[in-house]
């Protein structure tokens, strides 16, 4: 009978040890030493004991339990939970995955600093380096195509402290070469930040190719339930380190014990969840680009799509996302009309829910849509996140939303 070598033995408490299906199970839960339960316990304590001589605390430790504010038994377990899905050193989770982009810009940059930004970008983000973080602190930022290398150098300068972009940009779905830009960053002293909502582990890691942060948004996939909100950036121990003491401790975004409780349990269903969020959106994305009272589908699994070459590199193989972005043709009525029609698909904003979710954003669109294709600046679009439906269901809900649409 063969034996197994010690060394690559599955170990719970080892979560490298372990595959990814496992690690989402195991890492960071913790047994309870008072009552036994094997799954850790919500501890919803803003105070833990001090020892008998607190005199020699550090008051801003993110690590050792004393205020919530700085860190809680839940945020901890969940942090090393997410450090070993992303296969980083360290983690820090905050409120809202704004809190955790937010996190980086304030800690790493000051005034006189430059950003280069992706031009298609979370709204918020865009708002940061357009308004709020020039005008007020002095940071500097250039937007650019991040799918043209040669103006994303031509952008650095010699000030720029930091790249930012999203794996799958939010909603024109432009995948970024994160290897590339990590590249260009790190070439002129830079550090590159990468949103990777749109692709969590096991789809995709943004350390294990050269990124120096992974953000993610946890209210989206990782949590997957469409009832809690949290926000994480996973990356160095020494950079998550200064990060942790000037963004979580003195800014104070700290998230709920409760929330981090919602979001791990959640977690554990990740694998699972993202296989069918990914298979059924391909089947939905391929219907939609056959129809044609649709006006343009945007998704990276169509080999239409300007990236698909790179996402299929770069993804791996597990699946092109979940989020699409389309438009049915005719003005904004007609995709009010198409959007008032559907039976199952539910109107309402976020994404990576288990329930189907699609919103309407007209041709004004959000900040920085004049960097937006054609396509969307001329229809508006509607943006889809594919849930946990069955597949026919979905594709049966849009046709039937399309006929009576187009009657």
């Amino acid at each position: 009978m063969a034996t197994m070598n010690i060394q690559q033995r599955p170990d719970k408490d080892e979560p490298a040890s372990l595959s990814f299906a496992s690690q989402v199970v195991h890492a960071g839960n913790v047994t309870d030493a008072t009552t036994g339960a094997i799954r850790t316990p919500i501890v919803m304590a803003n105070s833990y004991q001090l020892p008998d001589d607190p005199s020699s605390l550090d008051w801003s430790d993110s690590q050792t339990l004393f205020y919530t504010r700085n860190s809680g038994h839940n945020q901890l377990c969940l942090e090393r939970e997410l450090a070993a899905m992303e296969r980083g050193e360290d983690a820090a989770v905050f409120s809202t995955g704004v809190a955790a982009l937010h996190s980086i810009f304030f800690t790493f940059l000051k005034s006189g600093d430059h950003v280069v930004v992706s031009d298609v970008t979370y709204e918020a983000v865009w708002r940061l380096f357009s308004d709020l973080l020039p005008q007020r602190y002095g940071i500097e930022a250039t937007f650019v195509d991040i799918s043209d290398f040669a103006a994303v150098r031509d952008a650095v300068r010699p000030n720029t402290k930091l790249i930012h972009a999203e794996t799958i940009a939010n909603p024109t779905t432009k995948v970024a070469e994160v290897q590339t830009l990590a590249k260009i960053a790190h070439d002129a002293g830079a550090m590159l930040s990468i949103d990777a909502t749109f692709t969590p582990p096991p789809m995709f890691r943004g350390l294990e190719n050269d990124a120096d942060f992974v953000v993610h948004a946890l209210t989206k996939y990782i949590n997957g339930h469409g009832d809690a909100m949290g926000g994480a950036v996973i990356g160095r121990a020494e950079l998550i380190r200064r990060l942790k003491a000037d963004a979580l401790v003195d800014v104070g975004g700290s998230i709920s014990p409760f929330n981090a409780w919602l979001i791990m349990r959640g977690s554990v269903t990740l694998p699972l969840r993202l296989a069918q969020h990914v298979s059924t959106a391909q089947r939905v994305a391929e219907f939609l680009d056959k129809d044609p009272r649709v006006a343009f589908v945007a998704f990276p699994g169509l080999p239409s799509h300007p990236q698909h070459a790179l996402a299929s590199r770069q993804f791996g193989g597990i699946g092109y996302g979940a989020v699409m972005a389309f438009a049915v043709e005719g003005e904004p009525e007609m995709q009010n009309r198409f959007v008032a029609n559907l039976r199952v698909i539910t109107s309402a904003v976020s994404l990576g829910h288990d329930e189907s979710l699609i919103v309407h954003v007209g041709k004004a669109g959000r900040g920085g849509s004049e960097c937006y294709p054609d396509v969307f600046r001329e229809y508006g679009h509607l943006r889809l996140s594919i849930g946990l439906e069955d597949p026919a269901d979905l594709i049966a809900d849009i046709k039937a939303a399309l006929d009576e649409t187009f009657a």
